[in-house]
C-alpha cells in the first residue's frame, strides 16, 4: 500500500467503514442474544456498552491507524520502532485470516440460499405440514450446508467475488462496492421493516424488543451486551487499524466513529424490527426459532413460505444477507493483503493471490468438517466450530486488550489528543473521556468479555 492510498470521499469512506462492521452478527447473532437476554433490557444495556466500550475503543484503532499509517502490525512498527508492541497487531492479524477461513464458507451458504430463492429450489416440494411441524426447511438446511458438497462451489464463487474487487484497490474496489451495497443493504432493511411492522400482533413483538424489564438486566446480559457490541465492530480484528490508515488526514475521527456506530447500531436494530413482530405474527415460539443460523436459514424461510410473494422476500433477504456477508469478507481479507503488500514489498496483485487463493484449500477444509470427519475435529467438534471459538474467545479479546494498553499508557499523554482534534485544528470535549475509558474502563471490560467466554 502507498501511504497516499486514502479514501475518495467521506461517503466512501463511511460506506466502508461501516461495510466491515455490518456483518452475519448483526443479522442473526443480535436477535438471538435479545432474545436470550430479555429482549429490550438486553437493547437498554447493550447501547450503554456501545458507548463506553465501542467507540473507546473503536478510536483508539483508528488513532492507531491513522497516524501510523500502515497496516494491523506496521502501524505498531512505526508509532513505536525500537519496541516490540508489532506483536500486538500479530494478534489482530492472526484472527481475521483464521475467521475468514471459515466466515467465507457463511459467506457461500447465504449466496447458495440467493440461488435457491431466486430459482425457486429452496421451496420446492413444500407442504403445508412440513411447514406446520418446522422440518421441512430443517431438512433443506441439513441438504443444503450439512450434508454434501455443493456448498464448496458457493464458497469458490464467494471467494472469485472477493478477489475480482480486492484486486481493483481501495479506491475502485473497495470503496466503490461499498458505494453501492451499502445503500443497498439499507434499502432492503426498511422495506423489511415496513413489511414486518405491518403484520398483525407486530405490536407485540415491538413491545418484548423495545420495553425493557429491568429485573432481567443481570450479570450474564451485561457480559452478552459487552460481547455484542465488542463484535458487531470488528474490534481486535486489525480491521479497523487497516481502514484507517486510508483515511484522509483531516477525518474527524470522534464524529466518524460515532456515524459508523450508529448506523452499524441501526442495522442490529431494524433486523429486531423485522424478526420479532414476524415471529411472534406467524406464532413461531421458542427461542431456538431465534437462534443463529435456524433464524437465518430455517426460521425466516418458514416465514416467507407462508406470505404472498414468497419468492420476492426470500430473494431479498438473502441478497440482504449476502451483502453483509461480501462487506465483511472483503474487509477481513484487507487485513492480510495490506499486511503482505507493505511488509513484502510486494504488489497489491500478488498480495490478494497470496491472501485469497490458499482459501480455497483452508475454507474448504473448514466447510468438510461440517459433514462429520474425524479427522477434521479438533477438541472434539468440527475444525470450523473450533477456529470461531478459539479467534472469538481468545484471539479477539487479547488483541483489543493489547490496543487499550498501548495506546493508553504506552504511547505519549498527547497521542489520543493529537489524532482526535487533528493536532489541535479544533476542540473536542470528548477527548479526556476517550483517554479515561481507553485507560481505565476498557481493559477491564474486554477482560469481563474474556474471562465471561469460559463461564
Amino acid at each position: 500500500m502507498s501511504k497516499n492510498t486514502t479514501f475518495g470521499s467521506k461517503f466512501g469512506l463511511i460506506a466502508a467503514t461501516v461495510g466491515s462492521a455490518v456483518g452475519l452478527g448483526n443479522v442473526w447473532r443480535f436477535p438471538s442474544l435479545a432474545q436470550e437476554n430479555g429482549g429490550g433490557a438486553f437493547l437498554l444495556v447493550y447501547i450503554c456498552c456501545i458507548f463506553i466500550l465501542g467507540i473507546p475503543v473503536m478510536l483508539a484503532e483508528f488513532s492507531l491507524g491513522r497516524a501510523g499509517s500502515s497496516d494491523a502490525v506496521g502501524s505498531f512498527k512505526n508509532l513505536t520502532p525500537n519496541k516490540k508492541w508489532w506483536i500486538a497487531g500479530c494478534f489482530g492479524l492472526l484472527a481475521s485470516y483464521l475467521i475468514l477461513m471459515f466466515y467465507m464458507v457463511v459467506a457461500g451458504w447465504t449466496v447458495e440460499y440467493l440461488w435457491g430463492s431466486i430459482s425457486g429450489s429452496l421451496y420446492e416440494g413444500i407442504s403445508s405440514q412440513a411447514i406446520t411441524d418446522g422440518t421441512f426447511f430443517t431438512g433443506k438446511m441439513q441438504e443444503m450446508i450439512l450434508s454434501n458438497n455443493a456448498p464448496l462451489l458457493w464458497t469458490f464463487v464467494m471467494i472469485v467475488i472477493n478477489l475480482v474487487i480486492l484486486l481493483k484497490g481501495v479506491k475502485k474496489g473497495i470503496e466503490k462496492i461499498s458505494n453501492i451495497l451499502m445503500p443497498l443493504l439499507f434499502l432492503i432493511l426498511l422495506i423489511f421493516c415496513a413489511v414486518s411492522l405491518s403484520l398483525p400482533n407486530a405490536s407485540e413483538g415491538l413491545k418484548f424488543f423495545l420495553m425493557p424489564d429491568f429485573s432481567k438486566i443481570t450479570t450474564d446480559v451485561i457480559v452478552a451486551a459487552l460481547g455484542q457490541a465488542f463484535f458487531s465492530l470488528s474490534l481486535g480484528m486489525g480491521i479497523l487499524v487497516t481502514y484507517s490508515s486510508y483515511f484522509p488526514k483531516d477525518t474527524k475521527m470522534v464524529r466518524t466513529s460515532i456515524t459508523i456506530t450508529i448506523l452499524d447500531f441501526s442495522v442490529s436494530v431494524l433486523m429486531g424490527f423485522i424478526i420479532f413482530p414476524a415471529v411472534v405474527s406467524f406464532g413461531i415460539n421458542g427461542s431456538e426459532s431465534v437462534a443463529g443460523m435456524t433464524l437465518v436459514f430455517v426460521t425466516l424461510p418458514e416465514i416467507f413460505s407462508q406470505m404472498a410473494g414468497t419468492q420476492l422476500w426470500s430473494v431479498l433477504f438473502f441478497l440482504l444477507l449476502s451483502v453483509a456477508a461480501l462487506t465483511s469478507t472483503i474487509s477481513i481479507s484487507e487485513v492480510a493483503i495490506a499486511f503482505a503488500h507493505d511488509r513484502f514489498n510486494i504488489s497489491r496483485k500478488k498480495a490478494c493471490y497470496i491472501v485469497l487463493l490458499p482459501m480455497f484449500v483452508f475454507s474448504t477444509v473448514c466447510s468438510l468438517s461440517l459433514c462429520g470427519y474425524d479427522m477434521l475435529q479438533v477438541a472434539g467438534m468440527p475444525l470450523f466450530d473450533a477456529l470461531d471459538k478459539f479467534t472469538s474467545n481468545m484471539i479477539l479479546p487479547v488483541s483489543a486488550f493489547l490496543i487499550c494498553i498501548y495506546v493508553g499508557w504506552v504511547l505519549p499523554k498527547n497521542f489520543l489528543k493529537n489524532e482526535l482534534t487533528n493536532n489541535g485544528t479544533f476542540r473536542s470535549l470528548a477527548t479526556p473521556v476517550v483517554l479515561f475509558l481507553i485507560k481505565f474502563i476498557c481493559p477491564v471490560l474486554v477482560a469481563l468479555i474474556f474471562f465471561g467466554n469460559f463461564t
